[in-house]
């Protein structure tokens, strides 16, 4: 880990009502997964975005348009972001959403065939054309115009804005996991 962890009582008066916020939403709407430590401090990506307000202030707005009243299915968001952290080879993010798509219902032969970065037989409809979508927009290029016709046919233009921004938001999470080096942590 390149960032030391932010202790509540150290933080800067632009980081405190970032912190607050983020906090709230993490016990509101990220559940499952370790994302606060036992003394208050926030792990995963929230630490570096809370080093760094003024790109992690932007990037948990975007977090929560794309997280707090979402349209898209929520199998469907996880496929598409558990096939962007497996490309980018990013530990905390597989760790966090291997538990959420536990939590969604996802088979877990489904999601350990995902991880090991091969698309699923079994994946069929929504799932199947999440997982195309989602591989072809992380190896670079445009999305073929197949892909982006199919993703407004299953889940309107407006789902299709919604499922291209969750892939390249968790994109930057995975970047920033890396880039700061952010460990899965010891305890669930």
């Amino acid at each position: 880990m390149r960032l030391p962890l932010l202790s509540p009582a150290a933080l800067t008066a632009e980081q405190k009502p970032l912190y607050a916020d983020m906090k709230s939403g993490i016990e509101n709407n990220f559940k499952g997964f370790k994302a606060i430590a036992d003394n208050g401090s926030l792990i995963g990506p929230w630490n570096p975005w809370l080093n760094f307000p003024k790109f992690g202030g932007p990037v948990w707005e975007l977090v929560k348009a794309l997280s707090l009243s979402p349209t898209l299915p929520r199998p469907v968001r996880e496929i598409a972001i558990l096939v962007t952290g497996t490309h980018f080879h990013s530990g905390y993010e597989l760790y966090a959403h291997v538990l959420v798509a536990e939590m969604r219902g996802l088979d877990d032969d489904l999601i350990a065939t995902i991880v090991s970065g091969q698309k699923p037989a079994s994946l069929q409809g929504d799932e199947s054309v999440a997982y195309d979508a989602a591989y072809a927009l992380v190896n670079g290029g445009v999305l073929p115009e197949m892909g982006y016709k199919r993703l407004v046919q299953h889940f309107t233009l407006q789902g299709a804005a919604e499922f291209i921004n969750l892939v390249g938001l968790y994109c930057a999470v995975s970047v920033t996991l890396n880039g700061f080096d952010v460990p899965v942590p010891d305890e669930p």
